[in-house]
């Protein structure tokens, strides 16, 4: 009975050595990109492509947004953001320690519903100190705006995209239609 045993511990630890080699073969082949039970891979359109930052640490970089910010995260304390002084759509970004190596990112939500993605890397002379985030309804066709504008919503709006109120704003401001022609 012991040499039964024995076999059956034998055979159970070459499966299991096996079943490590075949998962260590999949995550080779696959990237590494192996996520337990079942999933699906994004595809890139679903992406929102992010900008790329240099940041430094005795310069400050600003980013002036087309409204208001609501929110922002930091991917990691090798950089420190926070809004401008007196101004609600300007952040600033500057970096925490001196020539930090590699990259990380940051987001930015608005009141409008944008959604802004960045990467920033160190440089000792970042090519551009202020920048401008132009907003993506001006001059441009509002039918595709997938890869610049996500649907965030806000309590504020109940249900309502903060798109499509912009919108629906701009076509009223537009129309310039008064209902009361004149009070008597």
């Amino acid at each position: 009975m012991k040499k039964f045993f024995g076999l059956v511990a034998l055979v159970m630890g070459a499966v299991m050595c096996v079943n490590a080699q075949v998962n260590d073969t999949i995550q080779t082949i696959a990237g590494n990109d192996l996520y337990q039970g079942i999933t699906q891979k994004l595809p890139y359109r679903q992406m929102v492509t992010p900008f790329g930052v240099q940041v430094t640490f005795a310069k400050t970089v600003h980013i002036i947004f087309p409204s208001a910010v609501k929110y922002v995260d930091l991917g990691s304390n090798r950089i420190i953001a926070g809004k401008a002084d007196g101004a609600e759509n300007v952040i600033r970004v500057k970096a925490t320690t001196e020539g930090f190596p590699g990259e990380t990112n940051f987001s930015v939500i608005c009141e409008d519903g944008s959604f802004y993605s960045f990467n920033a890397k160190y440089a000792h002379e970042p090519e551009m100190l202020n920048i401008e985030m132009k907003d993506f309804l001006e001059n441009e066709d509002t039918t595709d705006f997938s890869h610049t504008r996500m649907n965030i919503y806000f309590r504020e709006l109940g249900n309502e995209s903060p798109l499509l109120v912009k919108l629906i704003m701009q076509g009223i401001y537009k129309a310039d239609k008064r209902e009361i022609k004149h009070l008597g």
